[in-house]
C-alpha cells in the first residue's frame, strides 16, 4: 500500500488556563497537524506542537522538515514495509523530532488502519484504560492550591506540580498543596531543569524531611548535566524520572548504562515517534527501568498516539498524557476516550481519532 501524499495544516485551540513552567507560559495551542494519505484512501493524522525551548523545534522548521525533507523522501514507499519506511523517515534529516513524530504517527494511524485494527493491539495491547495525571501550573501558593483542589474534585488522585523558579518558595508550594489534598492524593514535582544538582538535593531532601510523600521529581536539573542528574538520584530518596535528558535510544542507553535516573519519561515528540519510543520501551524492559507516557502542549490528535503507546507496553507504569484535558474545547471524535484521569481505548482502527477541523 503505497503513500500517496503528506499534507500539512494548523490547529489552534484554547488552554482553559495558562500552563506556567519554569520554561515558559502558554495560553493557547498552535500546532501543525500532518495527514498521510494512501492509495487505498485511508488517512492517518499526526499532530506537531512547537516547543522550541524543549526540542528546538519552531512552527516554520517544522513546516520546513515535512515539505521540503520528509515527504520527498518517504511519498512512493510501500506502507507495509513499515520498518523501511521508519528507516528512511528518521535518516532523512538529522534531530528535528517533532515534524518526524507528527509524521511517525500518522504513518502508524494509517498502517492500522489498512489492517482495520487499533493501533494499541497491533503494537502490543497490554491493557486498555488507565489513568492520568493532571498538571498544576506554577502559580501563586494560593492558586495552585485552589487549583490542585479542583483537579481532585474532578476525579484526579495523581497531580503533577510544576516548579522550578525558587527554591524555598517550590517547597512551599508543595507543602501546601500537600496540605490542602491530604496524603491519599499522589504529587510528582516537575522543575522543568530549573535547579542545579545542589540545589535539587537540598530542596528534595528538604520535602523528605517535611514528610511531603513526593512519588519522584522530574527533570531537577538542565537536560545536558547527566553527571548532575546522577548525582541527585544518588543522593536522595525520591524517585527522579527523566525528562528532557532523554530523547533518544542512545540518549536512554546511556542514562540506563550509568543508572542516572530512576524513571524514564517517554515523550514522542522527543523521541520522533512511536517507531523509536518502541526501542526506549525494549530497552528499560529489559534492564528494569519503569517508563511514564508522557505529552507537550498538545491535542487530542497526538495525545491519543502516545495513549496508544501507553496503552500497548508494561513497561510503561505512569502516565503524563493530560493535553486534552488543559484544552478550553471538546476533544475530537473517536479514539481513546479522555474521561477526566481516565483514558479507555476503544475498537476504532488506528489511532482513531477523527481530525474534524478545517484543513488549511
Amino acid at each position: 500500500m503505497r503513500i500517496t501524499a503528506i499534507q500539512v495544516g494548523e490547529l489552534s485551540l484554547p488552554l482553559a488556563h495558562p500552563f506556567k513552567t519554569a520554561l515558559r507560559t502558554v495560553d493557547r495551542l498552535e500546532d501543525i497537524v500532518v495527514r498521510v494519505v494512501g492509495e487505498n484512501g485511508l488517512e492517518g493524522y499526526g499532530e506537531a506542537p512547537p516547543t522550541a525551548v524543549i526540542t528546538g523545534d519552531t512552527k516554520g522548521s517544522i513546516l520546513c522538515a515535512i515539505q521540503d525533507f520528509i515527504a520527498p523522501a518517504i511519498v512512493g514507499m510501500d506502507l507495509m514495509e513499515l520498518d523501511v519506511v521508519m528507516e528512511t523517515l528518521n535518516s532523512c534529516m538529522v534531530h528535528n523530532t517533532t515534524p518526524k513524530a507528527a509524521v511517525d504517527m500518522a504513518l502508524y494511524d494509517l498502517w492500522a488502519k489498512t489492517q482495520g485494527k487499533p493501533l494499541y493491539q497491533l503494537l502490543g495491547n497490554a491493557r486498555t484504560s488507565f489513568e492520568t495525571d493532571l498538571t498544576i501550573s506554577v502559580n501563586p501558593v494560593e492558586e495552585m492550591v485552589k487549583d490542585s483542589l479542583e483537579a481532585v474534585a474532578r476525579g484526579f488522585s495523581t497531580l503533577k506540580i510544576k516548579v522550578g523558579k525558587d527554591g524555598a518558595a517550590d517547597v512551599r508550594r508543595i507543602a501546601a498543596i500537600r496540605e490542602a489534598v491530604g496524603p491519599s492524593i499522589k504529587l510528582r514535582v516537575d522543575a522543568n531543569q530549573g535547579w542545579n544538582a545542589e540545589q535539587s538535593v537540598a530542596i528534595i531532601k528538604t520535602m523528605e524531611d517535611k514528610g511531603l510523600d513526593i512519588e519522584l521529581v522530574e527533570q531537577p536539573v538542565p537536560a545536558l548535566d547527566i553527571a548532575g542528574l546522577k548525582y541527585v538520584t544518588g543522593q536522595v530518596d525520591t524517585p527522579i524520572l527523566a525528562d528532557e535528558a532523554v530523547f533518544s535510544p542512545t540518549d536512554a542507553a546511556n542514562l540506563i548504562a550509568i543508572h542516572a535516573a530512576d524513571y524514564i519519561n517517554i515523550k514522542l515528540m522527543k523521541t520522533g515517534g512511536i517507531w523509536n519510543a518502541l526501542k526506549i520501551c525494549e530497552m528499560a524492559k529489559r534492564y528494569g527501568v519503569k517508563c511514564m507516557i508522557g505529552c507537550m502542549l498538545e491535542s487530542q490528535v497526538s495525545v491519543a498516539a502516545a495513549a496508544h503507546l501507553g496503552a500497548s507496553q508494561e513497561v510503561v507504569t505512569m502516565a503524563d498524557l493530560d493535553g486534552p484535558s488543559l484544552c478550553a474545547t471538546e476533544p475530537f471524535p473517536g479514539g481513546p476516550v479522555f474521561d477526566g484521569p481516565t483514558i479507555s481505548m476503544t475498537e476504532d482502527p488506528g489511532v482513531g481519532v477523527r481530525f474534524s477541523a478545517q484543513w488549511k
